[in-house]
């Protein structure tokens, strides 16, 4: 059985092929458009798919949108005429690309399919829809270790579920409860992504990573004036401090007032205002997320706990929720977005609609390591890097092995592309940056002169899961960095070493760990456990580096520049290569050296990518 998923529209458009419940193939369009969050339909993502799977779109039993349009135009009609005649602007503004786009949209994703797939087949006799959060739970059980599971979906909207719960055994899954918009946890964070300067739907994770700057001072007017959060975890906005349902902005002068004055203008100086409102809305957003966590495990009696949706990405929280213990395992979906919405709602067809058993996935979960994406064949690289005027050598296994470890021990950036591009917003060794984790100065200098970002934002550490429990303060998998811990304490400087009272941006000047690369102003990490069945060319990397070394890990940062997607293709390794100051590019078995390289060939590559 042949099931095609997916999501557009929004942001992060994506599509997924699964056979008999085994994910073949999953991507962004984002990734061969070079659009970051690209919304369009995903025609090339789904042409990657159907190639990968070797299968004629005929074949296929059944192609599944991740969410259902009518009751979305029910919420934006309802929603209207709750604030009638406010937000007639907005109302207006949307009106027509309803009409137009969205509202018959079984129609226009039958143009789609037919200006890709042709009409050699009635593609709506196969056309499905499933609903939005009923697609993220999906996404986050289908794949996961568990026979029995909660799953919690947390995002800005979906169709009108801002929130839910639900329980997943075998192939069944039933949402059992929602909170719905205006009443979003979503839209409360990016209500403060918003506020500090940073793109909403882009931003959120800029805030998370600026938190531990500030003090969470804000955190009793948050939960004073904007939310009311009750023991179980459920909660009411105060719609009087937010512009989403009637205006054009996510905020309105009374935030302002509230919180001292207007938004910080975009790429303008961080103040401590805006490093205490990022550590006062986490700290809200972390209570609301375990109070909720605590009610399901204690209402439900399940040991195991899925989460997904666009909050599922917060791994501070998600790290929070583990060392809370309500739930033993949890288990996050990698693309826990609306890209994963695609995946969810071909295996909610599947298991559901098509009453197909479900089969635990053997060892492990079934992401296959998040490694979804296209691949390059040694030919088809060594054409590829030829054509742009590339100068490179081939190497054998070992040798690439061998040769990048000892560069990075000598302290050079390193570009990564080996094997299957990763499916979701983590780079997890297939489209990477690595460096020493041990050098004090790598984090500003691949902040500032490779990805071309704010100073302020931490790399994660790729570590073998053999050597976890020696270097942080956590003992369970973490494939796809969605997991924040301490540094192990014996591996961190003493707190009252000088420089630690330092506040603000100053904090980068202190040196935290023997891991500063690494290690976040709280002694935090985002954290990668590298496994040799999933990933054995990057197991053997950090082998080799730890044998060199000492050091069982690596920084490892997703392969672009800010505002540009991961890289997909040779030519986008090579293109982002030469305009960074990256010192040598590894693809496949070809070794690449920046000083070897035509300098003609280095462009302005950055400029090509709006700030995001």
């Amino acid at each position: 059985m042949l099931i095609l998923g997916i999501s557009a529209w929004y942001h992060d458009s994506a599509a997924c092929l699964i056979r008999d419940g085994v994910i073949v193939a999953a991507a962004q369009e984002e990734r061969f458009t070079r659009k970051k969050h690209d919304p369009a339909f995903p025609s090339q993502a789904i042409l990657y798919c159907l190639r990968q799977g070797e299968i004629d779109p005929e074949a296929l039993d059944g192609i599944v949108f991740y969410e259902k349009p009518f009751p979305k135009f029910e919420r934006l009609v309802e929603t209207y005429l709750a604030f009638a005649p406010r937000g007639f602007r907005s109302f207006a503004a949307a009106m027509p690309l309803w009409i137009k786009d969205k509202l018959f949209q079984k129609a226009r994703l039958i143009e789609e399919l037919e200006a890709i797939f042709g009409k050699a087949r009635q593609w709506k006799e196969i056309l499905l829809f499933s609903e939005h959060h009923l697609s993220h739970a999906a996404s986050a059980f289908y794949p996961s270790p568990f026979e029995r599971a909660a799953i919690l979906t947390l995002d800005a909207v979906g169709e009108w579920a801002t929130t839910s719960w639900a329980i997943g055994c075998g192939s069944d899954l039933r949402i059992e409860r929602e909170l719905h918009f205006p009443h979003s946890l979503g839209l409360l964070y990016s209500a403060f992504t918003h506020h500090a300067g940073f793109k909403v739907n882009s931003g959120e994770y800029k805030l998370m990573g600026l938190a531990p700057y500030g003090e969470p001072r804000f955190a009793g007017l948050i939960r004073e004036h904007l939310v009311d959060v009750r023991p179980d975890g459920s909660f009411r906005l105060d719609m009087r401090y937010f512009d989403y349902c009637t205006g054009l902005t996510m905020t309105n002068r009374r935030f302002e007032a509230l919180f001292g004055g207007p938004a910080r203008r975009p790429e303008t100086e961080l103040t401590q205002r805006e490093m205490d409102l990022a550590a006062s809305i986490q700290t809200v957003t972390e209570d609301i997320i375990l109070k909720l966590t605590r009610t399901m495990a204690r209402e439900t009696g399940l040991t195991d706990l899925c989460l997904a949706g666009g909050v599922a990405l917060n791994c501070v929280a998600n790290g929070a929720v583990l060392r809370d213990g309500a739930f033993e395992r949890i288990w996050v979906q990698p693309a826990a977005g609306d890209a994963g919405g695609a995946l969810g709602a071909a295996l909610a067809v599947h298991h559901i609609a098509f009453g197909v058993p479900r089969q635990v996935p053997p060892g492990g979960d079934g992401m296959k390591g998040g490694f979804l994406g296209p691949e390059f064949t040694a030919d088809e690289v060594r054409e590829r890097l030829t054509t742009i005027g590339a100068r490179f050598e081939e190497l054998d296994d070992d040798a690439v092995i061998e040769r990048t470890a000892r560069a990075l021990a000598a302290g050079e950036a390193v570009g990564w592309m080996q094997g299957r591009m990763e499916f979701g917003p983590r780079a997890l060794g297939a489209r990477s940056i690595i460096a020493d984790p041990r050098s004090p100065a790598m984090q500003r200098q691949l902040n500032l002169k490779v990805k071309f970002r704010e100073s302020f934002r931490p790399f994660a550490p790729s570590v073998l899961r053999e050597h976890l429990s020696d270097w942080f303060d956590l003992d369970a998998d973490s494939p796809y960095m969605t997991l924040v811990a301490q540094v192990a304490e014996e591996r961190q400087f003493p707190v009252d070493a000088p420089g630690q009272a330092l506040s603000g941006l100053a904090r980068l000047e202190v040196q935290r760990s023997v891991i500063p690369a690494v290690t976040h102003v709280d002694g935090s990490a985002r954290i990668q456990t590298v496994h040799r069945e999933t990933n054995p060319r990057y197991h053997a990397l950090i082998s080799r580096f730890n044998a060199l070394t000492g050091c069982p890990l690596l920084v490892n940062t997703s392969f672009n520049v800010r505002g540009e997607p991961v890289v997909c293709t040779p030519e986008d390794a090579f293109g982002c290569f030469m305009a960074t100051e990256l010192d040598m590019l590894v693809i496949g078995n070809a070794i690449l050296i920046k000083s070897n390289q035509n300098p003609g060939l280095k462009d302005q590559y950055q400029v090509r990518y709006a700030l995001d």
